[in-house]
Formats: structure tokens, C-alpha cells, sequence
């Protein structure tokens, strides 16, 4: 092990035996200090000694748990303040560090991450998921709060927007202040800590949004840590020539250096060991892999794929239940390709080819114009010849904003709760909930959330009430997609068969099965038209008898849904879709079935 690695084991302020060890990395500091409640904010009284390669470090027994404090770094005749880029804690985003211990009480001993392919992701947002009242940002506790009406809804893992400190309390998070720092408005460590403890005990998995593709922009300690810069770029942490640009600032960390890529893994590992997490979703690995996000011809970052592969080779290494999920939207495969292959060996990516095409096809607002071929595509697409190395969503945070709405926003703009913007809509979940991959729901999917997300606007719960019985539905679906009620299991395989696409009537029908284990199909129905269909008849490979185990249209769940009476799917010996075996169906207009064998 290199003495890099080496010195950075301590970083930070560790406390042990009654005293601080203060560690920092500063290579051009011609002087270092460490000041805080301590000692009256002293800026020159407790000098830390220098280490190899830029490392700085003091044992103190004058501070202790809870102190404030900050660095005092002179360079070229200034002192310059700095939180620690290591702190576990901060008084705000432009506040003190705070030294402290991430030593909770856990009683999740119990918990089992569910396997990738029983997963069903619920996206949220803690600042807007569960507000206490309007005027207020939403927190961890009220996250907490929610947590059995997740469970009931069958959801077994939530994936949350970033929660590191950042600028002002109101932001998605993706402009991280001190990646290693828990957002106080949310509720700081404890509080988070706490959150993942009651979610496990719950039997639901944690997964969390990390930012490693910049940083800030705005109250970044990091930038010019130590004084030094170059181009007027920021300093040691981060590129200082044009590669330093992003959509999202100047602040790309520079990956070419090792410390910057140990800072970064320390990161990652942080949020698993200290703090229990299950998961995590890098967000725009595009650009830690390309200088301009992959977009035409542009100049790839070796540096920064070899961080993405050190820290997913180490996690699945040491923690093989861990899911690390990349937002890289390329459609490329070398993302999850594993590292014998030249791939960056995340266990899944967000997938551009399923998000994109289904929301095409169930937005157009023409019949005639919706092309089944681009969902066919969507369902048998795959990365890495795996299924599950895809995350299949319609609505994610990206996806309602940004000049995007809600799915059904986006069908009947300004009456997202008509009947076409409710039943299409609910072809994209149907859809999500039974391809092949990991499926994904964005907070409040579930009950026709309208508009689009805003980090100021907190999530409208009148509408779950409303729209209980839509709710009830896709509960009835991920509890047969999770194994909660039996008769699913095709849907947690790898396989799907593409049976029946007539691109007139616009219906289309493919099974999902286990080739180990065919005791348990899935056959979905799904009617893109607004017709409704009476014998409807499509094609099977054998005479095997389906009985109708969800019908998205029945006015069980909306009373405003169709009162076309749908049975047991029928199986007749007669040529449909040039197979021996007919079943026939009466099929809602955009209606969704789902069979299972009897």
C-alpha cells in the first residue's frame, strides 16, 4: 500500500483515547492550524506537523466531541479558514465543521438486502416526499413517518435524492457542499442514521444519490483548499485546466490525482459502512467518463473511469450485496460490463432505452402514431447480456422536470386525472412493473402526482386518498413482481417472449418465465388504442390455460374504468400469430391484463 492510501486512513478529525488526531491533505500550505470552540478560535495556536506528500496532522487532547472548528491554512502571506473536507458533520453549509463519532445504535442486524431481482425502487425526494406543513422542509423523521405506508404499498427499497450538505436547505442536492456531511435541514447524521435503521427493520433497503461528477457550486470549501490554482481554476481538488467545466459548474474533481480518487472512495465507502447503506446511484457517471458527457465526438477521462471501477471492484469485493447503480444514459454496456471485459462492473444503470421509447409511445396523443415495435424494443433490450443490469423507469426526478411533467401531465396537459392521462399513464407502470430489469418509481407515481417536480413544492397526499384504488393497483402489481403473493416468479427471471404485436389494433402480449422453473408464468396483455376488444385473440405456444390475476381497467380501481367484463383467458386449438393455440380475451381500450397460471 502506497503511503497515499496509507495517510489517508485517518482523515479528518478521529477521536480516540481521550484525543483528536487531526489529519488534512494541503500539499502547497506553508503552514497549517487547526482552530475552534476549543480554544477560542485561535487561528496560530495549534500548529499540525507535515507529513509525506502534502499531508498535515496533530494529536490534541484539548478538543473533543462536538467541538467547532476549522483549518487555518497560510499561503503566500494569507490565512485562509477551511471546513474539513472530511467532516462528518458541519453547522451549516457555510458554517463550522463539527467533530463528532458516526458510532449509532443499530438493531438492523437482521436485515437481508432483497435480491436484484426482487427489487422495486421508490424514488424520493426527503425535502418534498412528506412535509409537516407547507412552509417547512420535509426531514429524515418525516421520511420515517412514511415508511409502512411504503411497506403496505409493497416497495422495498426507497432510493434517495442527495442528502450531503449543501447550499441553503431547499435544493434536489446535486450541488454538494461537503460530500461527507449529512444536510442539517434534513435532520443531520443522527437523524439519517436513524432512517436507514427504521427502514430495515421494515424490510426495506436503502440506496443513496451520490455526486462525483462535480462538486458545489457554490459554498465548496475545496475550492483553492490550500491557496493553490492554476488558469484560475480551483485548486488541488479539481481539474485546473478545461477539463475542469461541467454543465453544472467548474468544479470537476480531478480524477488524475490519487488523493482526489481516495477522497472520493472514502466517500462511497462511507455512506456503506458508517452508515448502513445498501446501494448507491452515482449520478452522471457520463461526465466522470467523458469531458463533455459523452455527447458526439468527445474525449474520454481514463482517469476518471479507473475511480469508477476502483470503488465498484472494491465494493463487490467487500460488500457483494451492495447495488451501485450509474445515471449514465449512453446506452452502453461497457458500464456494467464486468472489468475482465473493459467495463466499469456497476451491478445496474438507469436505462435510456426503456424510459425514452415508453414514454413515446404512451404520450402521443394519436392512436395511429404509437409505434408497439419501440416498447417491443424497450422490453428485450439488455446491458451486459443481464436483465437486472438495467433500471427501468417512466418517471424519475430528472424525468418529471427539467421541461419534462408527470407521465400524465405530459398526456392531458393541465387534466392529468382524466380517464386517457390515468389509463396510459398506468400502461407505463404496468409496463415498468413487468419488463425485464430492476424496476423504478418516482415519489407519488403511484397516486397520478401531476405537474412536474419542483424541490420547493411538497408532494400533494390529498391525491392518495383520491386515488386509492390506482394506488391499490400498482400495490397488487410489485407484491406479484416481489413474490409477496405468489404465482410472479416469471417476472423476477431473465426471460421474456414477445407473443403476440399487431400494430393495427395496437395490442401487444409477451410472457415472462423462468426457463428453470416454468411452474410460474407471467402473461401480460396490454391494449394501446382507445378501443375496447371483445375475443380478442393472440397466440400461444401451448395449450396453457391463464387466469386473469389484475385488470388494470376494472372499476375496482377507478370507478371511471371500463365495465367490459374480462375472464380467464380462454385457449382454443386455432392459428393465431402463426401458432397452434389461440387465447382469447376481452381487452379493455388502454387496458392492461396480467395472467397467471392457475
Amino acid at each position: 500500500m502506497n503511503a497515499t492510501i496509507t495517510k489517508s486512513a485517518g482523515m479528518g478529525a478521529v477521536l480516540n483515547d481521550g484525543a483528536v488526531t487531526f489529519r488534512v491533505w494541503a500539499p502547497h500550505a506553508e503552514k497549517v492550524f487547526v482552530g475552534g470552540s476549543f480554544n477560542n478560535w485561535s487561528k496560530n495556536e495549534i500548529s499540525l506537523e507535515i507529513e509525506d506528500n502534502g499531508y498535515w496532522y496533530i494529536i490534541t487532547e484539548n478538543a473533543s466531541e462536538g467541538d467547532e472548528y476549522k483549518f487555518f491554512i497560510e499561503y503566500e502571506g494569507e490565512v485562509l479558514a477551511r471546513n474539513d473536507p472530511y467532516a462528518f458533520e458541519v453547522t451549516n453549509s457555510n458554517g463550522n465543521s463539527i467533530i463528532r463519532t458516526l458510532d449509532f445504535k443499530w438493531d438492523d442486524e437482521d436485515f437481508k438486502m432483497p435480491s436484484w431481482n426482487e427489487l422495486v425502487i421508490y424514488e424520493l425526494h426527503v425535502g418534498t416526499f412528506n412535509r409537516s406543513t407547507p412552509d417547512t422542509v420535509g426531514t429524515f423523521e418525516d421520511v420515517i413517518a412514511k415508511l409502512d405506508y411504503l411497506k403496505e404499498l409493497g416497495i422495498n427499497c426507497i432510493e434517495l435524492l442527495p442528502v450531503a450538505e449543501f447550499a441553503g436547505g431547499i435544493s434536489w442536492g446535486y450541488n454538494p457542499a461537503h460530500p461527507f456531511a449529512i444536510e442539517q435541514d434534513y435532520g443531520g447524521p443522527d437523524a439519517f442514521a436513524k432512517l436507514v435503521n427504521e427502514a430495515h427493520k421494515k424490510g426495506i433497503a436503502v440506496i443513496m444519490d451520490v455526486v462525483y461528477n462535480h462538486f458545489g457550486p457554490s459554498d465548496v470549501d475545496l475550492w483553492r483548499f490550500d491557496g493553490w490554482s492554476e488558469n484560475d481554476k480551483g485548486g488541488i481538488y479539481f481539474y485546473n485546466d478545461h477539463r475542469s467545466d461541467t454543465p453544472w459548474g467548474d468544479t470537476r474533481p480531478d480524477y488524475g490525482r490519487e488523493e482526489v480518487r481516495q477522497y472520493l472512495r472514502d466517500n462511497a465507502l462511507m455512506w456503506i459502512e458508517k452508515y448502513h447503506c445498501d446501494g448507491l446511484r452515482m449520478d452522471a457517471t457520463s461526465y466522470i467518463r467523458y469531458e463533455g458527457g459523452g455527447l458526439g465526438y468527445d474525449t474520454e477521462i481514463e482517469e476518471g473511469n479507473i475511480l469508477m471501477r476502483d470503488i465498484n471492484s472494491e465494493i463487490r469485493e467487500k460488500y457483494p450485496h451492495v447495488l451501485t447503480i450509474a445515471e449514465d444514459l449512453k446506452g452502453d454496456s461497457r458500464v456494467t460490463d464486468a472489468i475482465e471485459h473493459d467495463g466499469l462492473a456497476y451491478g445496474s444503470q438507469w436505462d435510456m432505452n426503456f424510459v425514452h421509447p415508453v414514454r413515446e409511445v404512451i404520450e402521443d396523443t394519436h392512436d395511429d402514431g404509437r409505434d408497439l415495435q419501440k416498447v417491443v424494443d424497450a422490453l428485450e433490450f439488455t446491458y451486459s447480456n443481464d436483465a437486472f443490469s438495467r433500471i427501468v423507469y417512466t418517471e424519475s426526478h430528472d424525468e418529471v422536470a427539467n421541461g419534462k411533467a408527470r407521465v400524465p401531465e405530459e398526456i392531458q396537459p393541465g387534466d392529468a386525472e382524466s380517464d386517457f392521462a390515468k389509463k396510459r399513464a398506468l400502461l407505463g407502470i404496468v409496463l415498468t412493473l413487468t419488463a425485464p430489469g430492476i424496476p423504478m418509481l418516482f415519489q407519488g407515481q403511484e397516486f397520478i402526482e401531476d405537474e412536474y417536480f419542483q424541490d420547493t413544492e411538497a408532494l400533494d397526499w390529498d391525491k392518495e386518498k383520491k386515488h386509492r384504488g390506482i394506488k391499490k393497483l400498482v400495490s397488487d402489481i410489485i407484491k406479484l413482481r416481489t413474490g409477496v403473493t405468489e404465482g410472479g416468479k416469471g417476472l423476477r427471471s431473465q426471460h421474456i417472449e414477445i407473443l403476440h404485436v399487431n400494430h393495427q389494433t395496437k395490442i401487444l402480449a409477451y410472457k415472462r418465465f423462468d426457463s428453470d422453473d416454468t411452474t410460474q408464468p407471467v402473461l401480460i396483455v396490454l391494449n394501446f388504442s382507445n378501443q375496447d376488444f371483445e375475443d380478442y385473440g393472440i397466440g400461444l405456444n401451448e395449450n396453457e390455460p391463464f387466469d386473469l390475476r389484475i385488470n388494470a381497467g376494472n372499476k375496482i380501481y377507478d370507478p371511471a374504468f371500463s365495465q367490459l367484463p374480462v375472464d380467464d383467458l380462454e385457449v382454443v386449438e386455432a392459428n393465431t400469430d402463426e401458432k397452434k393455440w389461440t387465447g382469447k380475451v376481452n381487452i379493455p381500450a388502454y387496458g392492461a391484463l396480467v395472467f397467471t397460471k392457475p
